[in-house]
């Protein structure tokens, strides 16, 4: 289909102004059936009378008239609207009934009761796959949704209170209008949800779940409903306007992938909803995504970008805001170190390898924006952005965010209005800072020595910046901060007054800013195998990531990696940083070290968690990494005893116990009668990926990447099962079948393409030639499916290089 470009778009916009869309929705066949027909009412008016335009619409179309004339039939997804009048009126009937694994709306059974679910996601371009309209961010208005329904369900939709009717089995859901909103803000959900709401801070909260996960939402609920409300009051207040509609929900929805702002009506995948007990890391990334989809009902739906190049006002400034929210409005006071120990490691792989992109640039079509949803985007967008708080003071940037929303609520803006709103309230001249680090692409590098800190970017001197130094000085209580100093950078060679002879020198101390960094070569031993001797959480995590980007880069090796986290997990004073630190030790020691090293090294894994398991707080998160690393059957059986009840834990066990070749089926039948979990299927699943037997991977395969059986919500831990150390001979011909599979992992929209062509790509088993053929075949691939393999590709070609 064609992909709608930015050329096409402005076009479109100086030609047209869309009034509202009516868009009424039947869901009936589903419980039974695959399809979805829709009317779509299009309202808009034209500016040259007679002149021609097109509407989009993928779904396979019944009928379709403007102003009442009968219309073509659509060609590559596109409905041609010819002699337009002052005013028209567009009416499409569509019917889709690709709702297994086409985008934009998918039905999902659950496994364990045979109930139906349905979802609706429309970013970035997806609403046309449901009905026909203009599929581009800045058309913003009205949307009316009427909806048909088996009795026996829930709709949400954007808007609460609908008008309900009960129609001889069925009934009609009747939502009223939504405030201007772009298509891909609005949303319909339905099934027989369990629904559970609370009245907080002056807004009617919802939340809602397959029926098979009401006991976790139970459970779970209080949580959500106070970080809601504690974001809700937050965002109202940094922001200058408070969310200005009473009722705002959140629905949890099987196969969706991630989470989905929709103005009102938040969707999440449903796996976000842990089987067992939240660990404290689950439980921080949990809050944390609740708020980024929260900060986008002003970035991204109260203001809209204009187009796709300016996708990092929604992503980066959501991804940013929900850390910011998460330590100055709730109890998760530690996020940016959490930020740091995760998703800020893979934005400064990915900012150095060929994915490397402006935080902000051109985007051609729409195809090209699903591309861009990444680790830049996000995490990188979200540190750079905390810089700028830094740089221009958090007052100033609080009252130039007050500035932007007063100005443009229910509009559309570009980059420039932002930056203006800051420099207004700032009295800072915004250019240089624009231009370096939202349209220049890579990460600099900032190293101590002598006194002087010197800095190089992407392509010459560093970005302006301001970032802390700090001098730290070795005793009997470790490593202790004699000096901070902040640093404003604005060349090449900036002088630092900090106490010579220290220790160590860590720049960029209390991760103000988004820089890699090295240690002197007097300090490099220092800083790998002290680094729990810093004295807090944010200082042990710049430690551990400098040394993480070095073994990336290969100037460390995944031994002194792994003693670098371990030593930082022997001290570690925040509960949410554990099982990350446990992630990074374990990912060391398994996919980064060679045959000869990694035993050794997973046996230190295990033994770090075995002494963290002696520590209520930490014990679950140890019990999982020792589950990881066990080096035999006996270690296995014995953790299996320590379960007591955990059936995720349980899970663990028998996943190892079948890579180490032990028998496991018995002891999967026993675990899929006793527990709970709708989706346990697919963890059995895993069990058998494990299995050095060429056989089960055949299996395996079949259901994971040809029959694509398995939900995106539970492909990771299928994937990662059946890639694993060891079974070389086994794996080998499986590069092949991805290659041959590689071009068609587009199917099902952005979020699909995306797990397939990442989860899927090999890890062990492959030449060191297999990146390169991958990406050569990406090349001709969908932009979001290249994307995704050049980053998981460089990834493995430094994992190859680093065991060798």
């Amino acid at each position: 289909m064609s992909s709608l470009t930015q050329v096409e778009a402005e076009q479109r916009a100086a030609l047209i102004a869309v009034e509202r869309y009516d868009i009424s929705i039947d869901f009936t066949d589903l419980p039974t059936g695959s399809t979805v027909v829709c009317v779509s009412t299009v309202t808009f008016t034209c500016r040259e009378p007679g002149a021609s335009t097109f509407a989009d619409c993928v779904a396979p179309v019944i009928s379709a008239t403007l102003n009442g004339e009968p219309l073509d039939a659509p060609v590559d997804g596109r409905i041609a609207l010819p002699q337009l009048a002052e005013r028209n009126t567009l009416r499409v009937e569509s019917v889709q009934a690709d709702t297994t694994d086409g985008p934009g709306v998918h039905k999902s059974v659950d496994p364990s009761d045979g109930e139906v679910y349905v979802w609706t996601t429309f970013a970035p371009d997806e609403a046309r796959y449901l009905f026909a309209c203009f599929d581009q961010p800045d058309f913003k208005v009205p949307h009316s949704f009427t909806v048909t329904a088996p009795a026996a369900w829930l709709v949400t939709s954007n808007t609460g209170d609908p008008t309900i009717e009960d129609r001889g089995g069925v009934r009609r859901w009747t939502f009223p209008d939504t405030p201007a909103l772009a298509t891909y803000n609005t949303v319909v959900n339905a099934g027989p949800l369990h629904e559970v709401r609370r009245e907080a801070g002056g807004y009617d909260l919802g939340l809602f779940c397959r029926q098979s996960l009401a006991p976790m939402l139970d459970r779970d609920a209080d949580e959500l409903f106070t970080v809601t409300e504690q974001g809700l009051a937050f965002f109202g207040d940094v922001f200058g306007l408070p969310f200005p509609q009473r009722k705002y929900d959140q629905v949890f929805m099987p196969d969706f992938g991630g989470a989905m702002e929709n103005w009102g009506c938040v969707t999440w995948e449903d796996s976000y909803l842990q089987r067992s007990t939240p660990t404290p890391a689950e439980r921080e990334t949990f809050a944390v995504v609740l708020l980024h989809e929260m900060s986008h009902m002003w970035f991204g739906n109260l203001v809209t970008m204009r187009w796709w190049d300016d996708l990092w006002l929604n992503e980066a400034f959501a991804e940013f805001a929900c850390y910011w929210a998460a330590v100055r409005a709730t109890r998760y006071t530690d996020a940016w170190v959490g930020l740091l120990a995760a998703d800020k490691l893979i934005a400064y792989l990915a900012d150095q390898g060929p994915v490397s992109h402006p935080i902000r640039q051109p985007v051609p079509d729409v195809a090209e924006a699903a591309s861009i949803f990444d680790a830049i985007t996000y995490p990188k967008g979200a540190a750079v952005l905390h810089q700028l708080m830094t740089y221009v003071g958090e007052e100033s940037f609080v009252a130039g965010m007050k500035i932007y929303f007063a100005r443009y609520a229910w509009g559309s803006t570009t980059l420039q209005d932002l930056i203006d709103a800051l420099a207004e309230t700032s009295g800072r001249d915004l250019n240089a800072w624009r231009a370096g680090w939202l349209e220049t692409a890579g990460v600099d590098r900032l190293v101590l020595a002598d006194g002087v800190l010197r800095g190089t970017g992407p392509a010459g001197p560093p970005r302006p910046q301001v970032l802390g130094i700090g001098a730290y000085a070795k005793g009997s209580s470790g490593l202790t901060r004699m000096a901070l100093e902040l640093v404003e950078v604005q060349g090449p060679e900036t002088p630092v007054a900090l106490p010579a002879g220290a220790d160590l020198y860590l720049v960029n101390d209390d991760d103000l800013t988004f820089a890699t960094t090295r240690p002197s070569a007097a300090h490099r031993e220092t800083l790998i195998d002290d680094a729990g001797l810093l004295p807090t959480p944010v200082s042990r995590g710049v430690a551990v990531a400098t040394v993480w980007d070095m073994l990336t880069n290969g100037e460390a090796t995944p031994a002194e990696a792994v003693r670098c986290v371990t030593s930082v997990l022997a001290v570690e004073t925040s509960d949410t940083v554990i099982e990350p630190y446990l992630r990074l030790a374990g990912d060391a020691a398994e996919l980064w070290a060679g045959n000869d090293s990694r035993p050794e090294l997973m046996a230190l894994v295990f033994e770090t968690c075995a002494r963290l398991a002696e520590q209520p707080s930490r014990r679950q998160v140890a019990l999982r990494g020792m589950a990881r690393t066990a080096a035999d059957l006996g270690a296995v059986a014995r953790l299996r005893q320590a379960a007591d009840g955990d059936n995720d834990l349980a899970w663990r066990c028998l996943t190892r116990a079948s890579e180490l070749g032990g028998e496991t089926d018995d002891d999967v039948r026993e675990l899929l009668e006793r527990d709970p979990d709708p989706d346990a299927t697919f963890r059995a699943l895993a069990v058998r990926a494990a299995r050095p037997d060429a056989g089960e991977k055949a299996a395996v395969w079949q259901m994971l990447a040809v029959d694509r059986s398995v939900g995106v919500g539970s492909m990771g831990a299928v994937a990662r099962a059946f890639w694993r150390p060891g079974q070389d001979e086994i794996l080998a011909p499986y590069g092949e079948k991805y290659l041959s599979l590689l071009p068609g992992f587009e199917r099902g929209g952005m979020i699909p393409a995306m797990v397939f062509s990442g989860r899927l790509l090999p890890r062990f088993g492959t030449t060191d030639d297999f990146p390169s053929r991958a990406e050569k075949v990406a090349a001709e691939a969908a932009p979001v499916v290249r994307q995704t393999v050049l980053e998981y590709g460089d990834e493995l070609r430094r994992m190859l290089r680093a065991r060798a």
